[in-house]
């Protein structure tokens, strides 16, 4: 039997993940793709980074199309270059920028109106650069001098001088490229991600009037970014400002938002989502992927997975491993799924540490099943934005987690394992010796991580909602319904009535 695709086509918008990187999101968007084999998809993903030469995952008969795009390097200077300012520019600039620094109940409207001209002067595919006279220092200064306190707390804004103001336009024509990016004509766009993805879904919903279904699979999007320390206050400020403007924005256009927890839901809420447009649906693993096995009987060793870069969480689990290797001889640190672009900065971190002969490097293996058996104890560090995914990985793999108290970690967990503060790497230590040392109470422990996963948070579960949320938002509108008004002889004086024939439905 050979299924075939129905009408509805979904583009799957990520932020340069799926289908070009191997990573936890990217895994996610693969059993989606997979599973619901009844739609076809558009894969896009939006990416500042190098562009990827092909897919690292085999792509399935239901993808029509997989395309990346590149937002390119912005001129530093290219606001002052000569040549009119483009009609509606300067009303689009000063609306974007007032939004950033007003108040929370006019910033969505107020920036949202701003953005969606911005998105109107940026034809998608255009060889011109509208974004190249868009005239954002000024209109930033000028909306910073009438704002001297922050509307959040009320507490004075940082000195934006004329360069930080140049900087921070600089830095914001960048993040508006991502209108410019063509987006597939589909029945519904299904965002994926953070700040610059959703850019490009809101310009294609303006333009087209698409349907958009927005994931929160990342944590909250005010966050400071790598290399982002070396901005000043005023210009991090900006870009904070800025990625919430672009989020309450999305959360005010989208269809329906789907955050993947209780953390993302009440986020979404404190930030203006409607509460009528939000469906949680939580994070799902394939049980086949990640079978319980029984955990190696010979050196005491631990897991920790993740990308090791700069904003992956490496350099808590470094420090608190060091004092794991003091009191626990002979014990291994396996740091599986560097990715090729982090292995030498990992390396550099470890070599820093001085633990070069206690730790092993691992890139990603393309069997899941690899990836927590090598140890007893698996430590949940993650970056400042990454997804629960991994922790819901070792849970189903039956390892026991001690995880660092982030975002989601909480009610992912449960009373199945064991949750320390954040930042502070000797409570992870000793959470994790005990582990290492009590035997019979961890593998109690990776027994009750699987059950609870495979209760909760399995990849059927996420399938089945999200095929229900696109047959709901991609389905072709409902028919015309045709009115007839019936004439009415003289002398009534009454309106003449109107009888309203609906079609009937076909099955």
């Amino acid at each position: 039997m050979n299924p075939t695709p129905s009408r509805e086509r979904i583009c799957l918008l990520t932020g340069g993940g799926y289908p070009y990187r191997r990573d936890a999101l990217g895994g996610w968007c693969r059993a989606l793709v997979e599973g619901l084999r009844r739609f076809r998809f558009e894969l896009l993903t939006v990416t500042d980074r190098e562009l990827p030469s092909a897919p690292a995952y085999p792509l399935p008969f239901n993808v029509g199309s997989a395309h990346a795009a590149a937002l390119g390097r912005d001129q530093g200077r290219a606001e002052r270059r000569r040549g009119p300012v483009p009609d509606g520019a300067a009303e689009a600039a000063v609306l974007l920028c007032r939004g950033l620094l007003g108040d929370e109940t006019p910033i969505t409207a107020q920036f949202a109106d701003g953005l969606r001209r911005v998105s109107g002067l940026c034809p998608p595919g255009t060889d011109t650069d509208p974004l190249a006279r868009l005239p954002l220092t000024d209109a930033l200064q000028e909306a910073w001098r009438q704002r001297q306190t922050d509307a959040a707390d009320g507490t004075p804004l940082p000195r934006l001088s004329v360069r930080d103001a140049r900087a921070a336009a600089t830095l914001l024509r960048h993040a508006l490229r991502a209108v410019t990016v063509p987006v597939p004509e589909v029945e519904l766009v299904h965002c994926v991600g953070g700040t610059t993805p959703l850019l490009a879904a809101l310009a294609a919903h303006w333009r087209t009037g698409t349907p958009l279904l927005l994931t929160e699979a990342r944590a909250a999007v005010p966050r400071q970014r790598p290399g982002e320390d070396r901005l000043s206050p005023s210009v991090r400020a900006v870009l904070r400002r800025f990625r919430t403007a672009v989020a309450r924005t999305g959360y005010t256009e989208a269809e329906l938002i789907a955050p993947l927890s209780t953390y993302h839901h009440g986020w979404a809420l404190g930030h203006g989502a409607e509460p009528a447009r939000l469906v949680q649906v939580p994070a799902g693993v394939d049980p086949r992927e990640y079978p319980g096995v029984a955990e190696p009987s010979e050196t005491p060793a631990v897991v920790w997975a993740g990308s090791g870069g700069p904003d992956s969480g490496l350099a808590l689990v470094l420090e608190a491993f060091t004092e794991v290797a003091a009191a626990v001889p002979g014990a291994v640190l396996h740091l599986v799924g560097v990715t090729a672009a982090h292995e030498e900065h990992c390396a550099e971190q470890i070599e820093r540490t001085g633990l070069g002969r206690t730790v092993r490097l691992h890139p990603l293996p393309a069997d899941p099943r690899d990836r927590y058996t090598v140890g007893q104890v698996v430590a949940h560090v993650p970056g400042p934005a990454d997804p629960p995914y991994r922790l819901v990985e070792a849970m189903m793999s039956g390892r026991p987690v001690v995880g660092v108290d982030i975002g989601p970690a909480g009610e992912t967990l449960g009373d199945t394992g064991i949750l320390v503060p954040a930042g502070d790497p000797s409570e992870l230590a000793i959470a994790i010796v005990g582990l290492l040392r009590a035997p019979a109470r961890r593998r109690a422990l990776g027994d009750a991580a699987r059950q609870r996963a495979l209760s909760h948070f399995t990849v059927d579960r996420v399938v089945r909602v999200y095929g229900a949320l696109y047959t709901d938002l991609a389905a072709p509108p409902p028919a015309t319904a045709f009115e007839l008004a019936l004439t009415v002889p003289a002398p009534r004086n009454t309106t003449p009535a109107t009888v309203r024939w609906l079609t009937r439905e076909t099955s």
